[in-house]
């Protein structure tokens, strides 16, 4: 979830920045801040973010868009610290390389689509590259009551791409 243009760090700039900023990280703040104040009045509930792996390990031509994602990524597990005694859980789920129109559109800026796909479908553990159906599992799990003892984790689905011990 979010935007990014694949771009070099010193080929972008402030406006670029802003934008990418605005989407990916001012948005979660943005729709957090109201639902985390009813949930503190009801001392329960669960927030569930969407990062991205690319906050884990970074990526290149991604670095501002890796930067928000880690923001989502050290602004939630701060959130789980300061609500989990108001019964509320707030956990993250990052996907890794999943095919989406923000990977085909740099895959077909990029050139060959079917080699880039192959080759990020080699980087993989399980061989291939994960498809947005991979990800509501993962997220219905963190909102369901068998994650009602699970806060500030983060999660990745990424075929393995991402192991963190």
């Amino acid at each position: 979830v979010g935007w990014d243009v694949f771009t070099p760090f010193l080929k972008s700039g402030p406006d670029f920045w802003t934008k990418i900023i605005d989407i990916n990280l001012r948005s979660v703040l943005n729709i957090t801040h109201p639902v985390l104040a009813s949930m503190v009045t009801r001392r329960s509930g669960k927030i569930v973010s969407l990062a991205s792996d690319a906050a884990r390990g970074g990526s290149s031509g991604e670095s501002v868009y890796a930067a928000c994602k880690a923001g989502i990524i050290a602004f939630s597990k701060t959130l789980a610290r300061e609500h989990a005694r108001h019964g509320i859980s707030v956990n993250v789920v990052c996907p890794g390389v999943t095919e989406t129109a923000m990977l085909e559109a740099f895959m077909e800026e990029a050139g060959d689509k079917e080699k880039l796909r192959q080759a990020f479908a080699r980087a993989v553990p399980m061989g291939r590259l994960g498809q947005p159906e991979d990800l509501p599992g993962a997220i219905v799990f963190f909102a369901s009551d068998d994650a009602n003892f699970i806060t500030g984790q983060v999660l990745s689905v990424s075929g393995g791409l991402t192991m963190h011990g």
